[in-house]
């Protein structure tokens, strides 16, 4: 007696559709990365200085010590007016200067942005300084209970 069943059941596996969804997903994140980047503000970091180097001042130097206390160059500066000051003082200096922009602790962080914004309109090269800590101020030490 020959029953045999014609039914046979495939052990294999289609990979086809998982290679589908890989791309998809690769697609997908390359896409959502190049979006991200155009949005981003270039800064350009102060390089660590050694023993050798001698420490030339800033040409033009932006501190930002309040909302409304801005120096440029020491000399205090309006915020309203501080595009124009800084158009005309950045038309005294070559293309390769950059702006040294000191910000204080104090300052919003929209101010400082603005600021940075005001740099990438005008195609300045700007510097963020971080300010040295003063000796005379101890570290926050843990007070005993």
């Amino acid at each position: 007696m020959g029953i045999r069943s014609t039914h046979r059941i495939d052990a294999g596996f289609s990979l086809s559709s998982m290679t589908d969804l890989v791309f998809l997903l690769l697609i997908f994140f390359v896409i959502v990365s190049t979006m991200v980047s155009p949005y981003a503000l270039p800064v350009d970091l102060p390089k660590g200085r050694s023993a050798a180097t001698k420490a030339e001042e800033p040409k033009v130097a932006l501190r930002l010590e309040s909302a409304t206390d801005i120096r440029l160059n020491g000399a205090p500066v309006d915020p309203v007016s501080l595009e124009p000051t800084l158009k005309a003082e950045m038309a005294k200096h070559t293309a390769l200067d950059a702006i040294v922009l000191r910000v204080s602790q104090e300052v919003p962080t929209g101010l400082m942005v603005s600021v940075l914004d005001m740099a990438k309109r005008n195609r300045w090269k700007i510097v963020l300084a971080a300010a040295a800590k003063s000796p005379e101020t101890p570290a926050a030490q843990p007070t005993a209970p």
